[in-house]
């Protein structure tokens, strides 16, 4: 009898596949585009140029996702994985551009990051021991929470919108956040699963009456828009920002590891040394190639993460799908403008369900952890404080050296290391005797076979529902 394929392995029917993937693109679109506006704003590039960092940003996320689902070689976690790029490196970058580097410099330095997070993969894979469901819970519940806040500034209306917080934009998000609860809950079947999407269009289509979005832009946009290597000018290698984003790349990557054992605990496949450092083998080579395609360094999307949890689709061809989908977008404007247009506070109401997904994970996997007689518990406290500040307090690093506001005011990252630091502290130095604590260890691998059971239990009964 053949064996079944794994779930993560499974290529839905091309109606399915493409409504999958679409959700996904609508889902991470607004944080894909972010960084080149930011970077470009803060640098006062034209309009034109604004557009081409656009384009060539959208690409790039298309193909760094299809490497990263698909694989090639020794580059590719083989996970449902959306790429795109990292906020991590929008202060440094904005400090160079606006320093008189200008976007020669900033690609310089970010394919030297890249080639950097492709050296420095299989030393992170090593690391894996030191990420047990204590840290990755942790981590997980932290990326869940640091994201919500972007849901709440979208469900306002975008930050900076002269409407911010209007009853109007919320009543709008509220009314997303219904429609998708309402068909995630009564729809049958495939409609179930693309509840985020039906939210969204359903949104969009209600937002334009309402004088929310309007798609006047389509018509403005280009056919075709190819980006070509070092469109701005040959690149430039300055010491100092070589140095800031190498440490981008080590945050990059940290945060991303996060976010891969993450998915792999969701979709029941175990993310082990080998395909860890394949994933960020796939992460340093996008960065790299957007050194060479005008665009920035690349990272693992946490909203798609929330996404794959929330619909259990757990599919690496929807998300590879999706990848073709941005592809089209990066070569199409016309494309890119149309769904451009989905107003802010759309985003907002499918993004509230997400995120809140990311973090109710965490809670999930922490589940299993022993909290008795140790101090796991103090590691989970503080890790999560230290991982909110930024996020509660925005400008609480701002007297900080760049160096250190780059790691610490990431939510994620600061989370991050935090967890993994305490675990390190309580769990694997030695005691006072000179032993090590064996105790805690012995519980993390308890810990590690309930969640192996639950894990199996879930596919029990995800396979009961597909058979239903």
């Amino acid at each position: 009898m053949k064996p079944a394929r794994h779930p993560v392995d499974e290529v839905p029917p091309p109606g399915q596949l493409a409504a999958f993937g679409l959700q996904h693109v609508l889902a991470m679109y607004a944080g894909a585009v972010a960084v080149p506006l930011i970077v470009g704003g803060a640098m006062k590039l034209p309009p034109a140029d604004l557009a081409y960092l656009i384009n060539a940003d959208l690409l790039l996320c298309g193909i760094a996702t299809v490497l990263q689902c698909v694989g090639l070689w020794r580059f590719g976690v083989r996970l449902p994985i959306m790429q795109g790029c990292t906020f991590a490196a929008v202060t440094p970058m904005v400090l160079i551009g606006t320093g008189g580097g200008g976007l020669p410099a900033i690609y310089g330095s970010v394919l030297v990051s890249g080639l950097a997070m492709i050296l420095l993969a299989p030393v992170f894979g090593r690391l894996l021991r030191f990420f047990p469901p204590l840290v990755t819970g942790t981590v997980i519940l932290v990326i869940g929470l640091s994201l919500l806040p972007v849901a709440g500034n979208w469900a306002a209306g975008g930050q900076g919108s002269a409407d911010f917080g209007a009853p109007k934009n919320l009543g709008l998000a509220a009314g997303v956040l219904i429609t998708v609860l309402a068909v995630q809950r009564f729809a049958p079947g495939f409609l179930g699963r693309v509840a985020v999407l039906a939210g969204i269009v359903a949104g969009t289509a209600a937002a334009v009456p309402l004088g929310f979005t309007d798609f006047s832009g389509v018509g403005d946009s280009d056919w075709v828009g190819v980006s070509t290597p070092f469109h701005f000018g040959a690149p430039t290698f300055e010491a100092a920002a070589v140095a800031s984003m190498l440490v981008v790349a080590v945050v990059s990557m940290t945060e991303t590891t996060g976010d891969f054992i993450a998915v792999g605990e969701m979709t029941g496949r175990e993310v082990d040394a080998r395909r860890l450092a394949d994933g960020l083998r796939a992460d340093g080579a996008a960065t790299l190639l957007g050194g060479v395609f005008n665009t920035f360094p690349y990272t693992a999307f946490a909203q798609n993460v929330g996404l794959v949890g929330m619909t259990r689709v757990h599919s690496r061809w929807v998300v590879a799908a999706a990848g073709g989908i941005l592809v089209l977008l990066g070569l199409e404007p016309k494309l890119g403008a149309l769904v451009a247009a989905v107003p802010a506070p759309v985003l907002g109401g499918a993004g509230l369900v997400m995120f809140g997904t990311v973090a109710a994970s965490g809670l999930r996997t922490l589940a299993g952890v022993d909290f008795r007689d140790n101090h796991n518990l103090t590691v989970v406290a503080v890790s999560v404080a230290v991982g909110l500040l930024p996020v509660g307090v925005p400008g609480v690093y701002e007297q900080f050296p760049h160096w250190f506001q780059t790691i610490m005011t990431s939510g994620i990252s600061a989370g991050c290391l935090t967890a993994i630091a305490l675990n390190l502290l309580f769990n694997h130095l030695p005691t006072g005797s000179g032993q090590a604590a064996s105790a805690p260890v012995a519980r993390r691998a308890a810990g590690d076979q309930v969640l192996a059971v639950g894990g199996e239990q879930d596919a029990v009964e995800q396979s009961g529902e597909q058979r239903v």
